[in-house]
């Protein structure tokens, strides 16, 4: 039997068969290729043009492509739990999903209430960088703020917002079609880039590949310095080991986004296999082209000269453009910047998606008002992403987002240790549930996959950290002032209605 109090837990079964409640009903319509096109729609974002370019210059030398490297193996080592768990329980919700099966209630609203904090901000704070992309566009920078009477606002963030919320209002397949097409659009960009940078590839900038340590200009201190930092009293660093293991922190966050194709679970067709396809592939493509395009980024420009205040870069932070003017290939920085603009819409389109389903998932369980679960005759949560919607525009419409931007990866590399440590759950407690997918060497596997996102949030500021703990904080006392009462699997277990994991035969979702 489920437990009790807030440690209950929904089994699998009871999952699945919620997702044939006629009023809150998802339409299967996804294939593997649509979910592979979301996971790349949303990971290759403005990471990809100003990211490479900063960690380069300032923190890893040639070897940022090695940094890459090893941050796609962390995140390779995630994807793998990712896909066993979203192939087992093919249920909308994710993270928050998988908790609920494997940890019980209360861990499921933490982790839901973490993504929603994660997808939300992220939304918002892309929404912004598209606008500021919009402004380089339009050849006129900050004409994207308005204001009436006192009050500013960013119109191109409730531009795009706005836009995007109509087209995940139209349905699920709609948006997937229109995120195929603007990305194929970036990755063309991204392509050119690649073969046009390669001819202007000198050998001796690879040398050192990884350049000699060197202190930093400038450590951090106080609730700003790295958790690590605080911990062990390290100091900051720049190039060498520690700069390749730095690197590798920050630029672990181009690859966030690709979770989100796990919350499209109950609208794909044959779950069990297309959604490990989907998530493999979009982690796959995504590495060959970042690692590519840092190996053309460094090899057209010695590194120093991306650092902050070289004099190709000034007060400025390089970005990828800066290594093609200086090699005297202008064009360069219009394509970049209709890249970024394309790029960009597609990271808010899958992110706001995101948000929406971990929501109704939350929702239809009671821990969120049920009323917002209603789904239309096609399928689609309208009620949900209206709110959504509106939510983000308000955000990135009126608010700086600033130092907020962190808050994103330390809500998502905490749902990706929930996950890794679910795998391991589920296997002791429900080994005889059928996988589409199964992580190999577990328990293994999933530890690395721990160790290594813990790294990498030991890597972030102690003032995230706090921000964390507060958000979480305000959670829980939402929990218990309202989803604890409302639990719709509290009142089934207390009328014997809900559906014991170990008296259910195991259910496979198919086409």
């Amino acid at each position: 039997m489920p437990g009790v109090g807030i440690w209950r837990t929904k089994s699998v079964e009871q999952s699945i068969a919620d997702t044939d409640e006629p009023e809150t009903k998802l339409k299967k319509e996804l294939t593997a290729k649509d979910l592979t096109v979301f996971g790349v729609a949303v990971v290759i974002g403005a990471g990809i043009f100003t990211l490479t370019a900063r960690t380069a210059g300032n923190v890893a030398g040639p070897s940022i492509s090695l940094a890459f490297v090893l941050a796609a193996i962390a995140c390779a080592l995630a994807a793998l739990c990712y896909a066993e768990f979203a192939s087992t329980v093919p249920v909308a919700g994710s993270a928050y999903t998988f908790s609920y099966a494997t940890f019980g209630e209360f861990a499921a609203w933490i982790i839901g209430w973490d993504l929603i904090l994660e997808f939300a901000l992220a939304s918002a704070v892309v929404g912004k960088g598209w606008s500021l992309y919009l402004g380089n566009v339009i050849g006129a920078s900050g004409s994207t703020t308005a204001h009436i009477g006192s009050i500013s606002f960013d119109w191109g963030a409730l531009l795009i917002i706005g836009a995007i919320t109509l087209i995940l209002a139209i349905g699920t397949k709609v948006s997937s079609r229109v995120s195929a097409v603007i990305t194929a659009i970036k990755i063309a960009v991204v392509l050119l880039v690649i073969v046009v940078g390669a001819f202007y590839i000198k050998k001796e900038n690879y040398s050192p590949f990884i350049p000699p340590a060197e202190g930093a200009e400038s450590t951090a201190s106080g609730i700003h310095q790295t958790l690590f930092a605080w911990l062990t009293g390290a100091g900051g660093s720049s190039y060498g080991a520690y700069g390749l293991l730095a690197a590798a922190s920050l630029v672990f966050f181009a690859f966030i986004g690709f979770d989100v194709v796990a919350t499209t679970a109950e609208e794909t067709k044959n779950p069990q296999k297309s959604l490990p396809r989907g998530i493999f592939g979009s982690v796959a493509i995504v590495t060959v082209l970042y690692v590519a395009v840092t190996l053309v980024l460094t090899g057209m420009v010695k590194y120093t000269e991306l650092k902050d205040g070289s004099p190709l870069v000034g007060d400025s932070s390089a970005t990828l453009a800066t290594a093609f003017e200086a090699n005297g290939i202008g064009w360069a920085q219009t394509a970049i910047n209709f890249g970024g603009l394309a790029g960009l819409t597609t990271v808010v389109m899958v992110m706001m998606l995101g948000q929406t389903r971990v929501l109704f998932a939350m929702s239809r369980d009671g821990l969120m008002p049920r009323k917002l679960a209603k789904t239309t005759s096609k399928g689609i949560p309208l009620r949900i992403t209206l709110i959504v919607g509106g939510i983000v525009a308000v955000l990135a419409a009126f608010f700086p987002m600033g130092t907020l931007e962190e808050m994103v990866n330390i809500g998502t590399l905490f749902a990706f240790v929930l996950v890794c440590v679910g795998v391991i759950v589920l296997r002791r407690t429900r080994p005889d549930l059928p996988r589409g997918f199964r992580v190999p060497w577990v328990p293994f596997v999933p530890i690395l996959a721990v160790l290594a996102c813990g790294w990498l949030m030991l890597n972030l500021s102690v003032e995230t950290w706090i921000r964390f703990v507060v958000w979480m904080a305000i959670g829980v006392v939402v929990y218990f002032a309202y989803g604890h009462r409302k639990s719709v699997l509290g009142r089934k277990l207390k009328d014997g209605t809900a559906i014991p994991a170990a008296n259910a035969a195991p259910v496979l979702v198919k086409d």
